[in-house]
């Protein structure tokens, strides 16, 4: 249910973009339910009734279903006399007073998730401007879902029990990944979760760890993270989103603060300190 509640945040504030950005006096939306081929309204925007909360719009079905079965934008001038579609829901959108409306599914991985609606409460042609501004919403609500999913899915490898040396090089990619995906995090209660596994991990590798306490601050330590995974100061740098120059100057305070001469040095230093796994 966390995880909902979630994407959900990220659809509603998509909504207040797809509006600010077009002009549009209505955006609604929500996700694909678990299992189910339909979407749940479930977020609304500049709406004057609820007759659109909550609705569960089957996948094919309406112009929201059409967007879904077909996994790309959707938009009619009239919605009650358009031919495009079928007219499941055509009392509610009348009930709310909407003629011209959009539809864009968030896609993620090949798989819709969910929809983003946008609409005028007169006929006349929304227009590629603002068909590109809905699109744009959209994108941000994946490319946010697709980053969730990863730090899900990490998390769950971070949590297993680890046994073997393969399973601590596991662990440790586990780390890395983790530590690079934090800041692009927008939830924070997530974002809190992520940096909070990230220090068990590296407390779980060296139990006792009798080495000096470090003050290093957190890039610093995505970028010996990075730098224990393997990567370049470039690699580095595209992975955490920063510039290659910016990516050495962390590297070398890293490595002074740590009593270092080279980067393997302080990585090894960094793991008997409990900084790294």
């Amino acid at each position: 249910m966390a995880a909902e509640a979630a994407d959900a945040v990220e659809m509603r504030a998509a909504l207040v973009r797809l509006r600010r950005a077009t002009g549009l006096p209505v955006a609604f939306g929500g996700l694909v339910e678990p299992g189910r081929a339909r979407v749940r309204i479930s977020e609304l925007s500049g709406t004057a009734t609820a007759a659109l909360s909550a609705l569960a719009v089957s996948s094919g079905n309406g112009l929201g279903g059409k967007a879904v079965a077909l996994a790309r934008p959707c938009a009619v001038t009239d919605y009650s006399a358009s031919r495009q579609i079928s007219h499941e829901y055509d009392v509610a959108v009348a009930t709310e007073g909407l003629c011209s409306v959009l539809a864009v599914p968030v896609v993620v991985r090949r798989r819709v998730r969910g929809v983003l609606y946008g609409a005028l409460r007169t006929a006349q042609p929304l227009g590629d401007r603002t068909l590109g501004a809905a699109v744009a919403a959209a994108r941000d609500v994946e490319q946010a879902l697709v980053v969730r999913d990863e730090a899900r899915g990490l998390l769950a490898v971070a949590r297993e029990p680890v046994a073997g040396s393969a399973a601590w090089e596991q662990v440790r990619e586990a780390h890395g990944a983790l530590r690079a995906l934090a800041p692009r995090i927008a939830d924070p209660a997530l974002r809190t979760e992520l940096l909070d596994v990230c220090g068990r991990l590296a407390g779980a590798a060296a139990p006792g760890h009798g080495g000096p306490r470090v003050g290093l601050a957190p890039r610093e330590v995505d970028v010996l993270a990075c730098v224990a995974a393997g990567a370049t100061n470039g690699g580095a740098a595209q992975r955490l989103g920063l510039r290659p120059e910016t990516v050495k100057g962390y590297l070398r305070s890293a490595m002074r603060k740590l009593g270092a001469h080279t980067r393997g040095e302080a990585v090894i230093a960094a793991r008997r300190a409990g900084v790294l796994p």
